[in-house]
């Protein structure tokens, strides 16, 4: 399964990892989040939390490429 988004040129495999490996250096997280970003959700709650690390991840992402501008 693969995600596209228009305007962003940004594709990604559903089952990539390498966001959450890298996101897990970027900043301290609680033992729920880390499990999480290690082990992936096993429920919806869990599937929606993911989503919202992985929107904080690109924030952080986009702020540090713009600091390098």
């Amino acid at each position: 399964m693969i995600e596209k988004r228009m305007g962003e040129n940004l594709i990604t495999k559903v089952d990539d990892t390498s966001w959450q490996k890298e996101f897990l250096e970027m900043k301290l997280h609680s033992t729920s989040d880390v499990r999480l970003l290690m082990q992936g959700a096993k429920g919806f709650r869990e599937a929606w939390h993911l989503g919202t690390l992985h929107e904080e991840y690109k924030i952080m992402k986009r702020r540090e490429h713009q600091q390098q501008q």
